[in-house]
């Protein structure tokens, strides 16, 4: 009995510490099981796990490079009381005040060279038109889905901002208080609210304005000035601005023509002298700006006339031309996999790229089969209907569904849809995998 009651006593000892041991874990499992329920992110594995956790909850990491979320006290040019947005009040020190603001605000200053604000506008009333409510819609639009593609800021203006300063005046108002609320910006960019834009990938070519330092872009050709003299010798419904000095002292000039002028009854007489075929007595800013040109050629160190793309293009001439463009396009895309591959509209920048060695031969402006930069509805007057009497309402509005429809092909496209007839704007249709390669289109 002795040998046995020995024996028996370390076994026992030994049941003991596994029940002690299996009950502390027990305990240790129960509370790290209640504690996890109740704080279930503050543990956190570190190395590859952790940082897959952190992509999981943020599917698309905040962008440094901009900071909206920072004004610093420092005073800018914002807080001198004498600052004064109105076109009347020049602007003087102005490149200096715009850098000392970036300086300021320095995630703001990589990329300022290539920023663009857009900037277009209607009138405050509703349309007389009985669909140019409808037609200005559509046109701003597109501008959005253009902004959007491109990356670049939009202000739509439907308000006077000089009292004097109407129709085609009202530009230069609108202009200058643009640069002034967007220092960080480099380019301001008026398109006419009657203007599109209709090859959806094309992007400004800034460095081309930058080469000789260029600080205005219009559409426009140097003999119509010169030798003929003529009022259409440039489009001033779009036109590319600097925001610099230069710019703030060319539109205080320019601006001196319009109504807001003691002496703009005298402008209009001027410039019907100069240019025979101006059709209203009146001064416009279109003639005025062609007159300070055709009085200063030294203007046209800063003033780039745009003749080598459609920076604006005359719709008549353009929109018979679409159904050919889009069979050429189709084409292209038949043949190279890589321009009809699905892709997110964000990156559709690439794919105008990708095209572009496609289209040497295309050729551009009038006869080319490329895609028109904009196409502008001079004449057509979407908004009031009084339309210029050469043309027949119905070619205007006709013209206007077929160049949205066109342009927002380009759009929808990335969303899985186009519109098979230009002309039908409430009809699309679904594009399926290898569109247009797989079928007949």
């Amino acid at each position: 009995m002795a040998k046995s009651s020995v024996r028996n006593k370390p076994f026992s000892c030994f049941s003991d510490g596994f029940l002690y041991l299996g009950g502390a874990l027990l305990a240790f499992l129960l509370v790290w099981s209640l504690w996890s329920y109740t704080v279930p992110h503050s543990f956190e594995p570190k190395g590859k796990s952790a940082t897959n956790h952190a992509q999981t909850q943020q599917c698309v990491p905040e962008n440094p490079a901009v900071n909206l979320g920072y004004d610093p006290p420092e005073q800018t040019f914002y807080d001198d009381q004498e600052l004064s947005y109105s076109i009347e009040r020049p602007m003087k020190n102005w490149d200096e005040k715009r850098k000392e603001w970036l300086k300021r605000h320095p995630s703001f200053a990589p990329g300022a060279r290539d920023r663009v604000v857009l900037v277009t506008g209607s009138q405050s009333k509703p349309c007389k038109n009985p669909i140019g409510d409808h037609l200005l819609l559509r046109f701003f639009k597109n501008k959005v889905d253009y902004c959007r593609i491109h990356g670049y800021d939009i202000f739509y203006n439907n308000v006077l901002l000089h009292p004097k300063m109407s129709s085609y005046w009202a530009k230069l108002p609108v202009v200058k208080a643009a640069m002034l609320a967007h220092p960080e910006a480099e380019w301001i960019w008026w398109v006419d609210s009657d203007a599109m834009f209709t090859d959806m990938e094309y992007k400004l070519p800034l460095r081309r304005y930058d080469y000789r330092n260029h600080n205005l872009v219009v559409h426009g050709w140097e003999k119509l000035i010169y030798k003929e003299k003529s009022w259409t010798a440039l489009n001033a419904g779009v036109f590319l601005i600097r925001n610099c000095q230069w710019s703030m002292d060319f539109m205080e000039k320019w601006s001196s023509m319009g109504p807001m002028s003691s002496e703009y009854k005298k402008w209009g007489p001027i410039q019907r002298s100069v240019f025979k075929d101006k059709l209203f007595p009146e001064s416009d800013d279109q003639s005025g700006l062609i007159y300070m040109l055709y009085q200063d050629k030294g203007l046209m160190d800063k003033i780039y006339l745009e003749g080598e793309y459609y920076f604006e293009g005359y719709w008549a001439d353009i929109v018979p031309t679409y159904d050919n463009i889009t069979e050429k396009y189709t084409e292209l895309e038949k043949e190279d996999g890589k321009l009809r591959r699905r892709h997110a509209e964000k990156v559709s920048e690439q794919y105008g790229v990708f095209r572009e060695p496609h289209l040497k031969e295309a050729g551009n402006g009038k006869g080319s089969w490329r895609r028109p930069f904009i196409t502008h509805f001079t004449g057509c007057q979407p908004c009031s209907g009084d339309h210029n009497q050469i043309y027949h309402g119905e070619t205007c509005w006709n013209g206007m569904v077929k160049a949205l429809n066109f342009a927002d092909n380009q759009v929808l496209r990335k969303y899985g849809f186009v519109h098979p007839d230009l002309l039908d704007s409430g009809t699309v249709t679904e594009t399926p995998f290898d569109y247009p390669d797989d079928g007949p289109w």
